[in-house]
């Protein structure tokens, strides 16, 4: 698929129901990383824009609190069907912004669609519960109420994923929302955000705005009609948005970084843990929070995992995503190239064995080869680092009880990855794991309808399950004599 067949269309932000576009604004070019070339502007909302977006999530609260959840639920789905049908025209859009081969960006846009069909059955189960206490002719309830307004912000590794988990599940819960998608990624968010626009979303229940992250997220969180914040992305930008919401006694929704051990014993099956293992770690060029990054292998069978790892990640064909054959994109700019060289360098420099790639791939975009280290130690920053990119750190390991506390000594907690053929080990060891989420025997961590969240510095609350439209609520006591 040729990038001149894709029409990139008109960028806009959603305020209060009505499209705004560049007329009157500051702009901001949007590049394709596989050319480094420009392929749009994108408006950057003023403080007007932002005031205007808090005020409309404010007035529409408390008509779409009142709505029926079956009606809500109605809405949620249109949305979801809308999303499906036009995810020919919507996956483009994702590949040229971002980068990753259509494959990933098809199957991008059919997990929103899921999720958002997913939150619209949750709004029909959110149950209070009747407390059985006090005499006869009292009743004791608790309820679930929505919080209000919610500030959401969204990173640009998942462009539609991330706001349609998060507009679908504050809606579900009942309430409204105003979004900041990311600049890199800015189509991607329209295009999700109009799904549920045309579904029939009353104005202002959506607000969508792009601009300066900083003014924005201030600006937002600040003001007194924001009940509820919701942030995915960095660490440092995590804590910077939970300091700004505490400050304003707000709750906050944080998912952050990753560094996701995986741990393979000498009893795994090999052939049930490759190619898992590649298309988990080089899927979206490593740009994942729970891309797998840390490759713990005990040594009984280190050497010939290490040599069939590499051997299967050299036949990654690296280029365009819209290029028909291509499994894996460029980064996402210039500073993820320089970050991934640094770690690569840092690692063999105090002693880790470059087994494979290690170099930037001559090109106009941003393009990174597969990158195999052995060997690595500890010291190494890679593995105190996220990488967030297609270079895995891989080390052999002795005992049960060294590898958990490897896994364990980093302040991460998202995910974790075990393979064992020891019902004992498969028990014991996700329970031992300081982190949010397991897979064991398979490279997932759930799905559209399962809890999707961290422990430690890699945040709190959660984006998927009944947890996620939960979030979004407050329980009320009601005691009727």
């Amino acid at each position: 698929m040729a990038t001149a067949m894709i029409s990139y269309g008109s960028l806009a932000l959603l305020v209060d129901g009505e499209w705004l576009g560049a007329d009157g604004r500051e702009t901001q070019d949007v590049l394709n990383p596989a050319t480094n070339r420009s392929i749009g502007a994108v408006p950057l909302a003023g403080p007007d824009d932002v005031q205007r977006a808090a005020e409309a999530a404010g007035r529409a609260f408390a008509g779409w609190r009142t709505t029926p959840p079956e009606r809500r639920a109605e809405i949620l789905h249109r949305a979801a069907a809308l999303m499906r049908e036009r995810r020919e025209e919507i996956a483009p859009l994702v590949t040229l912004e971002q980068g990753k081969p259509m494959k990933e960006s098809r199957n991008e846009v059919d997990f929103s669609a899921r999720v958002t069909d997913f939150s619209a059955g949750e709004a029909e189960r959110l149950y209070g519960t009747v407390v059985p206490t006090g005499p006869l002719g009292e009743r004791t309830l608790v309820i679930p109420e929505p919080y209000g307004p919610v500030a959401a912000f969204s990173p640009w590794n998942y462009p539609g994923i991330v706001p349609a988990r998060k507009i679908a599940a504050a809606l579900a819960a009942g309430c409204t929302i105003v979004i900041k998608c990311a600049e890199e990624t800015p189509a991607s968010g329209v295009e999700i955000v109009r799904a549920f626009h045309d579904a029939g979303v009353p104005a202002g229940v959506v607000n969508l705005l792009f601009g300066v992250p900083a003014d924005i997220s201030t600006a937002l969180i600040r003001s007194p009609l924001i009940r509820k914040v919701s942030f995915t992305g960095s660490i440092p930008v995590g804590r910077h948005i939970a300091t700004l919401a505490a400050q304003e006694v707000k709750p906050v929704m944080l998912e952050l970084g990753g560094h996701a051990p995986v741990i393979v014993f000498d009893d795994a099956d090999l052939d049930k843990v490759f190619p898992g293992a590649v298309s988990s770690k080089f899927g979206n060029s490593g740009q994942s929070c729970g891309s797998p990054s840390r490759f713990f292998v005990q040594a009984g069978i280190y050497d010939e995992f290490v040599e069939r790892f590499a051997e299967l990640a050299g036949r990654i064909r690296v280029g365009d995503g819209l290029e028909p054959g291509v499994t894996m994109g460029p980064l996402a700019n210039e500073r993820r190239r320089a970050a991934i060289a640094e770690l690569a360098g840092d690692a063999v420099g105090v002693g880790a064995t470059l087994v494979l790639g290690g170099s930037p791939i001559q090109s106009d975009g941003f393009f990174w080869s597969p990158t195999v280290l052995a060997n690595v130690p500890d010291d190494a920053r890679i593995m105190s680092e996220e990488p967030f990119g297609p270079i895995a750190a891989t080390a052999p390991f002795s005992t049960l009880d060294e590898v958990v506390a490897r896994a364990n000594r980093l302040p991460y907690g998202l995910g974790a990855y075990v393979f064992t053929s020891s019902i004992e080990t498969a028990t014991v060891v996700p329970r031992a794991l300081e982190v949010g989420m397991v897979g064991v025997n398979r490279f997932s961590l759930g799905g559209a309808s399962t809890y999707f969240g961290g422990v430690k510095e890699s945040g709190y609350g959660s984006e998927g399950g009944p947890e996620a439209v939960r979030g979004y609520t407050t329980p009320k006591l009601i005691i009727q004599g």
